[in-house]
């Protein structure tokens, strides 16, 4: 039912999905990130693994996690090919 529901999500216009494929290794994701960007130019990010876990709203270390969240999806799928990855999973399954 999760990768039905993947397939649906990805259908609206403000989603895109990427896989991580496990065989890529090593990579700069170590677990949940979050960057929240408002209409009044102020942002706040965490992430499991940097800072503590703790919020952060300094621009230097929201730079780090948007440099590090670029670079997870420099090496994920792209959309199309994750969305393919999740139908081939859900047809095995």
């Amino acid at each position: 039912r999760q990768l039905a529901h993947l397939l649906e999500v990805a259908q609206l216009r403000h989603v895109e999905i990427q896989v991580m494929p496990t065989s890529r290794g090593d990579h700069p994701g170590g677990g949940r990130m979050q960057v929240l960007k408002f209409e009044d130019g102020t942002a706040v990010g965490r992430a499991d693994d940097v800072f503590g876990g703790r919020p952060v709203t300094d621009p230097r270390q929201l730079r780090v996690l948007e440099l590090r969240y670029g670079s997870i999806r420099a090496e994920a799928l792209p959309a199309r090919e994750s969305v393919a990855f999740i139908q081939q999973l859900l047809g095995e399954t």
